[in-house]
């Protein structure tokens, strides 16, 4: 009889632990607090290292129905509009890594992975469910669930984000950290734009405390854009997705260059609406019994929330979930033993990404002299600067 894995939060992190669980040959049963499995309309960078491991779950075709493929990764001055370097991607990607640098609507990932799900047997998906509380006694795991439920297995992997109940009972270190980082967001269709404004590459656009990202995504008929500022957050996390205003935005971007502007005032003409998002993160892991204590594990931001300035929150969700894979398939070891295992082999790498997060956050929003550096350095070294193979090819 198999064993059974029990998995709070649907969502990207959620989905790709249920694929790798069922794959290692574990009954799952996955509890998501909402009505229906969805996502925001928000962009995803997929790293080589995130690609790899969507290929070896067979995911490679659909992938390929629904990614952008762009040519280049650049940054820019937000002030003066000039490119200040740039990584070719594509083919040179591939053939350095093993495969591609791709960009993916989110709510294209999410689908993918629930239909990928779909169609395993032994996973049971339940809605409008979440994970209040658990109890970890005797070899097995007991969670008691918003409506009351009490269901038994034998691990249990928090995959429910940045508010998760798994952390609060396994560690109760309390809220996740705001950061004073306000991050506006907004998904437009590339036809509607004018065309100076369509993009089949990565821009990072780096101003004073300030900076903004803009790609394609859904085989490039959609542009994602990001603007992230200094501000104060919302008091309640809980309610962190509601509509922007947009002269607020306007009013941060006074001192940016003429394109950038454009591009922000054209949103609502092209089908786009500003929404807004506090960046919340945590203090970078020290020890692995922050990602696996017992029978209880945590994957992607229920384990390491960071900040968005490496592009790796979703792919070290899916990096987690590849190696759980690998340990839950351990067999004969004790399942806390492989949780263990899990978490040894997977928190220096998960620390130096929320560390790199920080620091390429700082760099950023750079101002004064390390603007000016910053700017200069790029020039020089460009794409040298810009390439991260420690973290394209997956090592620690």
């Amino acid at each position: 009889m198999n064993k059974q894995v029990l998995i709070a939060g649907g969502g990207i992190g959620g989905l790709a632990t249920a694929i790798a669980a069922a794959r290692s040959d574990w009954d799952v049963r996955l509890f998501e607090r909402a009505a229906q499995f969805s996502e925001v309309g928000a962009g995803i960078q997929l790293g080589p290292n995130v690609i790899r491991c969507l290929q070896a779950w067979g995911l490679q075709r659909p992938l390929q129905q629904v990614i952008a493929s762009p040519t280049a990764l650049r940054a820019c001055s937000a002030v003066s509009g000039q490119e200040l370097g740039r990584l070719p991607l594509g083919s040179e990607i591939v053939h350095r890594y093993g495969a591609a640098y791709a960009t993916i609507h989110r709510a294209d990932l999410h689908s993918l992975l629930l239909a990928a799900l779909q169609q395993q047997s032994q996973v049971h998906l339940n809605l409008q469910q979440s994970v209040l509380s658990y109890t970890d006694q005797e070899g097995v795991i007991t969670i008691r669930t918003d409506a009351g439920k009490l269901i038994e297995g034998d691990a249990l992997i928090g995959a429910d984000g940045v508010r998760s109940a798994v952390r609060a009972q396994m560690l109760g270190d309390g809220p996740p950290r705001v950061t004073g980082h306000l991050a506006y967001r907004a998904m437009v269709h590339q036809a509607q734009l004018p065309k100076r404004l369509r993009t089949g590459e990565v821009t990072a656009w780096l101003g004073p405390q300030l900076h903004a990202i803009q790609y394609p995504v859904r085989r490039g008929e959609l542009q994602n854009l990001v603007v992230i500022v200094s501000g104060p957050a919302p008091d309640d996390l809980d309610h962190w997705d509601h509509s922007a205003n947009l002269p607020d935005l306007l009013q941060h971007l006074k001192g940016v260059c003429g394109y950038l502007q454009d591009l922000v005032q054209h949103v609502p003409e092209a089908g786009g609406e500003w929404r807004l998002w506090p960046v919340a993160d945590r203090v970078p892991l020290s020890s692995a019994a922050q990602m696996a204590q017992g029978l209880v594990a945590l994957v992607g931001d229920a384990a390491h929330p960071m900040r968005p300035y490496l592009a790796q929150g979703a792919g070290m969700a899916i990096e987690d979930a590849a190696e759980l894979q690998r340990a839950l398939s351990m067999h004969d070891l004790d399942v806390s033993l492989r949780l263990r295992r899990y978490a040894l082999n997977r928190w220096q790498r998960n620390a130096r990404v929320q560390e790199r997060s920080l620091r390429n956050g700082r760099i950023f929003h750079a101002t004064g002299p390390m603007r000016w550096g910053r700017d200069l350095s790029l020039r020089a070294l460009g794409g040298r600067i810009m390439d991260v193979p420690w973290l394209y090819d997956g090592e620690n």
